[in-house]
Protein backbone atom coordinates (compact mmCIF):
# COMPACT_ATOMS: atom_id res chain seq x y z
CA UNK A 1 0.00 0.00 0.00
CA UNK A 2 1.21 3.60 -0.55
CA UNK A 3 1.17 4.91 2.71
CA UNK A 4 1.72 8.59 1.33
CA UNK A 5 -1.60 8.55 -0.55
CA UNK A 6 -3.26 7.41 2.29
CA UNK A 7 -1.75 10.18 4.64
CA UNK A 8 -2.00 13.03 2.58
CA UNK A 9 -5.67 12.09 1.49
CA UNK A 10 -6.45 11.55 5.91
CA UNK A 11 -4.08 14.54 6.08
CA UNK A 12 -5.77 16.84 4.25
CA UNK A 13 -9.32 16.40 4.82
CA UNK A 14 -8.46 16.27 8.45
CA UNK A 15 -7.22 19.76 8.34
CA UNK A 16 -9.76 21.31 6.25
CA UNK A 17 -12.51 19.46 8.26
CA UNK A 18 -10.44 20.38 11.52
CA UNK A 19 -10.09 24.17 10.43
CA UNK A 20 -14.24 24.43 9.52
CA UNK A 21 -14.66 22.74 13.55
CA UNK A 22 -12.10 25.21 14.83
CA UNK A 23 -13.58 28.31 13.43
CA UNK A 24 -16.96 27.26 15.08
CA UNK A 25 -18.89 25.58 12.10
CA UNK A 26 -20.86 22.91 11.59
CA UNK A 27 -19.96 19.73 10.25
CA UNK A 28 -23.65 19.29 9.01
CA UNK A 29 -23.37 22.76 7.43
CA UNK A 30 -21.16 21.29 4.97
CA UNK A 31 -22.78 17.88 4.34
CA UNK A 32 -25.11 18.78 1.83
CA UNK A 33 -26.80 15.73 -0.72
CA UNK A 34 -27.87 18.35 -3.15
CA UNK A 35 -24.31 19.71 -3.75
CA UNK A 36 -22.39 16.23 -4.08
CA UNK A 37 -25.08 14.97 -6.45
CA UNK A 38 -24.22 17.97 -8.49
CA UNK A 39 -20.56 18.11 -8.37
CA UNK A 40 -20.04 14.12 -8.61
CA UNK A 41 -22.79 13.70 -11.24
CA UNK A 42 -21.66 16.97 -13.52
CA UNK A 43 -18.27 15.80 -13.06
CA UNK A 44 -18.38 11.81 -14.18
CA UNK A 45 -20.75 13.59 -17.09
CA UNK A 46 -17.94 15.26 -18.16
CA UNK A 47 -15.69 13.12 -18.00
CA UNK A 48 -18.03 10.33 -19.68
CA UNK A 49 -18.39 12.79 -22.37
CA UNK A 50 -14.84 13.34 -23.33
CA UNK A 51 -13.37 10.35 -23.06
CA UNK A 52 -14.57 6.92 -24.82
CA UNK A 53 -15.18 3.78 -22.22
CA UNK A 54 -12.26 1.89 -22.49
CA UNK A 55 -10.08 4.91 -21.52
CA UNK A 56 -12.64 5.91 -18.99
CA UNK A 57 -12.81 1.97 -17.35
CA UNK A 58 -8.88 1.95 -17.92
CA UNK A 59 -8.82 5.04 -15.64
CA UNK A 60 -10.95 3.19 -12.45
CA UNK A 61 -8.79 0.06 -13.30
CA UNK A 62 -5.27 2.09 -12.84
CA UNK A 63 -6.47 4.33 -9.70
CA UNK A 64 -5.36 1.34 -7.59
CA UNK A 65 -1.42 2.31 -8.52
CA UNK A 66 -2.45 5.88 -6.49
CA UNK A 67 -2.97 2.98 -3.34
CA UNK A 68 -0.88 0.54 -4.10
CA UNK A 69 3.03 -0.59 -4.93
CA UNK A 70 3.10 -3.16 -7.55
CA UNK A 71 5.40 -5.50 -6.91
CA UNK A 72 8.52 -4.93 -9.42
CA UNK A 73 12.04 -4.63 -7.37
CA UNK A 74 14.70 -3.44 -10.19
CA UNK A 75 16.56 -4.27 -7.83
CA UNK A 76 15.51 -8.29 -7.67
CA UNK A 77 15.17 -8.12 -11.89
CA UNK A 78 19.11 -6.68 -12.03
CA UNK A 79 20.09 -10.00 -10.11
CA UNK A 80 17.42 -11.77 -12.32
CA UNK A 81 19.16 -10.60 -15.54
CA UNK A 82 22.70 -11.38 -13.98
CA UNK A 83 21.76 -15.12 -13.17
CA UNK A 84 20.30 -15.20 -16.79
CA UNK A 85 22.97 -13.56 -18.55
CA UNK A 86 25.61 -15.94 -16.83
CA UNK A 87 23.78 -19.27 -17.84
CA UNK A 88 23.49 -17.50 -21.60
CA UNK A 89 27.61 -16.90 -21.23
CA UNK A 90 28.07 -20.23 -20.39
CA UNK A 91 25.44 -22.67 -21.93
CA UNK A 92 24.15 -20.82 -24.65
CA UNK A 93 21.14 -18.98 -24.86
CA UNK A 94 19.04 -22.32 -25.73
CA UNK A 95 19.64 -23.06 -22.08
CA UNK A 96 17.48 -19.92 -20.89
CA UNK A 97 14.41 -21.35 -22.73
CA UNK A 98 13.52 -23.59 -19.09
CA UNK A 99 13.83 -20.63 -16.87
CA UNK A 100 11.01 -18.51 -19.11
CA UNK A 101 7.91 -20.39 -17.45
CA UNK A 102 9.72 -19.67 -14.10
CA UNK A 103 9.42 -15.57 -15.04
CA UNK A 104 6.25 -13.70 -13.66
CA UNK A 105 6.94 -10.40 -14.87
CA UNK A 106 5.33 -10.76 -18.56
CA UNK A 107 7.68 -7.94 -20.08
CA UNK A 108 10.60 -9.63 -19.10
CA UNK A 109 9.28 -13.00 -20.13
CA UNK A 110 8.79 -11.61 -23.81
CA UNK A 111 11.66 -10.28 -24.13
CA UNK A 112 13.53 -13.71 -23.15
CA UNK A 113 11.58 -15.42 -25.58
CA UNK A 114 12.42 -13.33 -28.44
CA UNK A 115 16.10 -13.57 -27.59
CA UNK A 116 16.04 -17.34 -27.03
CA UNK A 117 14.17 -17.42 -30.30
CA UNK A 118 17.33 -15.94 -31.49
CA UNK A 119 15.87 -12.86 -32.86
CA UNK A 120 18.33 -10.00 -34.06
CA UNK A 121 18.96 -7.46 -30.66
CA UNK A 122 18.21 -4.44 -32.98
CA UNK A 123 14.70 -6.01 -33.94
CA UNK A 124 14.20 -7.03 -30.09
CA UNK A 125 14.94 -3.15 -28.89
CA UNK A 126 12.30 -2.37 -31.64
CA UNK A 127 9.63 -4.43 -30.31
CA UNK A 128 10.00 -4.31 -26.67
CA UNK A 129 10.38 -0.03 -27.44
CA UNK A 130 7.19 0.03 -29.43
CA UNK A 131 5.15 -2.37 -26.44
CA UNK A 132 6.46 0.48 -23.63
CA UNK A 133 6.12 3.25 -25.80
CA UNK A 134 2.04 2.42 -26.46
CA UNK A 135 2.00 0.97 -22.99
CA UNK A 136 3.13 3.85 -21.33
CA UNK A 137 0.76 6.46 -23.67
CA UNK A 138 -2.29 3.91 -23.24
CA UNK A 139 -1.53 4.49 -18.92
CA UNK A 140 -1.06 8.21 -19.30
CA UNK A 141 -4.62 8.81 -21.21
CA UNK A 142 -6.23 6.96 -17.66
CA UNK A 143 -4.40 10.04 -15.70
CA UNK A 144 -5.87 12.72 -18.59
CA UNK A 145 -8.98 11.45 -17.07
CA UNK A 146 -8.09 12.57 -13.53
CA UNK A 147 -6.56 15.69 -14.90
CA UNK A 148 -10.16 16.19 -16.79
CA UNK A 149 -12.11 15.58 -14.17
CA UNK A 150 -10.11 17.82 -11.95
CA UNK A 151 -10.50 20.54 -14.27
CA UNK A 152 -14.27 19.81 -13.91
CA UNK A 153 -15.15 19.82 -11.11
CA UNK A 154 -14.47 23.19 -9.70
CA UNK A 155 -16.43 24.88 -12.57
CA UNK A 156 -19.62 22.39 -12.21
CA UNK A 157 -19.29 23.60 -8.25
CA UNK A 158 -19.21 27.81 -9.34
CA UNK A 159 -22.54 26.07 -11.26
CA UNK A 160 -24.47 24.51 -8.40
CA UNK A 161 -23.26 27.56 -6.36
CA UNK A 162 -25.42 29.85 -8.88
CA UNK A 163 -28.22 27.60 -9.05
CA UNK A 164 -28.36 27.69 -5.47
CA UNK A 165 -28.64 31.25 -5.33
CA UNK A 166 -30.96 31.54 -8.24
CA UNK A 167 -32.99 29.43 -5.30
CA UNK A 168 -32.23 31.99 -2.63
CA UNK A 169 -33.54 34.55 -4.93
CA UNK A 170 -36.89 33.06 -5.29
CA UNK A 171 -37.25 33.43 -1.41
CA UNK A 172 -36.22 36.52 -0.79
CA UNK A 173 -39.42 37.36 0.70
CA UNK A 174 -38.10 35.66 3.69
CA UNK A 175 -35.05 37.06 4.80
CA UNK A 176 -34.37 34.61 7.56
CA UNK A 177 -33.77 31.85 4.84
CA UNK A 178 -31.36 33.97 2.99
CA UNK A 179 -28.53 33.45 4.88
CA UNK A 180 -28.75 29.38 5.46
CA UNK A 181 -29.56 29.37 1.28
CA UNK A 182 -26.54 31.26 0.65
CA UNK A 183 -24.67 28.70 2.78
CA UNK A 184 -25.76 26.27 1.59
CA UNK A 185 -25.36 27.29 -2.37
CA UNK A 186 -21.90 27.91 -2.04
CA UNK A 187 -20.88 23.91 -0.68
CA UNK A 188 -21.26 22.75 -4.02
CA UNK A 189 -18.19 25.38 -4.72
CA UNK A 190 -16.10 23.64 -2.02
CA UNK A 191 -17.14 20.22 -3.05
CA UNK A 192 -15.78 21.23 -6.71
CA UNK A 193 -12.43 22.98 -5.47
CA UNK A 194 -11.63 20.12 -2.70
CA UNK A 195 -12.26 17.21 -4.84
CA UNK A 196 -9.91 18.65 -7.61
CA UNK A 197 -7.35 19.38 -5.62
CA UNK A 198 -7.31 16.83 -3.13
CA UNK A 199 -8.36 14.02 -5.36
CA UNK A 200 -8.62 14.13 -8.73
CA UNK A 201 -5.25 16.40 -9.55
CA UNK A 202 -2.64 14.31 -6.56
CA UNK A 203 -4.26 10.89 -8.10
CA UNK A 204 -3.16 11.92 -11.70
CA UNK A 205 0.31 13.14 -10.62
CA UNK A 206 1.06 9.79 -8.99
CA UNK A 207 0.02 7.90 -11.41
CA UNK A 208 1.66 9.76 -14.17
CA UNK A 209 5.04 9.18 -11.79
CA UNK A 210 4.14 5.33 -11.03
CA UNK A 211 3.85 5.12 -15.02
CA UNK A 212 6.93 6.70 -15.47
CA UNK A 213 8.35 4.91 -13.15
CA UNK A 214 7.48 1.51 -14.31
CA UNK A 215 8.48 2.43 -18.14
CA UNK A 216 11.91 3.13 -16.80
CA UNK A 217 11.90 -0.46 -15.61
CA UNK A 218 10.98 -1.47 -18.28
CA UNK A 219 13.77 0.32 -20.51
CA UNK A 220 16.28 -1.23 -17.75
CA UNK A 221 15.28 -5.12 -19.18
CA UNK A 222 15.80 -4.00 -22.73
CA UNK A 223 19.03 -3.15 -21.91
CA UNK A 224 19.82 -5.92 -19.84
CA UNK A 225 18.13 -8.96 -22.54
CA UNK A 226 20.29 -6.77 -25.62
CA UNK A 227 23.28 -7.10 -23.60
CA UNK A 228 22.35 -10.78 -22.86
CA UNK A 229 21.74 -11.33 -25.89
CA UNK A 230 25.02 -9.90 -27.15
CA UNK A 231 27.23 -12.21 -24.74
CA UNK A 232 28.32 -9.84 -22.55
CA UNK A 233 30.18 -10.53 -19.16
CA UNK A 234 27.36 -10.88 -16.55
CA UNK A 235 29.25 -8.63 -13.93
CA UNK A 236 29.29 -5.44 -16.78
CA UNK A 237 25.63 -6.03 -17.55
CA UNK A 238 24.79 -5.39 -14.09
CA UNK A 239 27.41 -2.89 -13.44
CA UNK A 240 25.37 -1.60 -16.32
CA UNK A 241 21.83 -1.55 -15.13
CA UNK A 242 22.23 -0.35 -11.69
CA UNK A 243 22.85 3.08 -13.89
CA UNK A 244 18.73 2.84 -14.15
CA UNK A 245 18.62 2.98 -10.55
CA UNK A 246 17.86 5.64 -7.54
CA UNK A 247 20.85 6.44 -5.47
CA UNK A 248 18.72 4.68 -2.50
CA UNK A 249 17.83 1.93 -4.29
CA UNK A 250 22.07 1.64 -4.94
CA UNK A 251 22.25 1.61 -1.66
CA UNK A 252 20.35 -1.74 -1.36
CA UNK A 253 22.82 -3.66 -3.62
Amino acid sequence: MDLLTIIGLVLSFGAILGGQVLEGGSMHSIMQLTAAIIVFGGTIGAVLVNYPMSTFLLSLKNAKMAFFDKKHDPVKKIKLISELAAIARKDGLLALEARIKKIDDPFLKKGLQLVVDGTEPKLTREILEIEISYSEEYDLSSAKVFESAGGYAPTIGILGAVMGLIHVMENLADPQKLGAGIAVAFVATVYGVATANLIYLPIAGKLKFKIREEAITKEMMIEGLISLSEGENPRRVEEKLIGFLRDSEKNKK
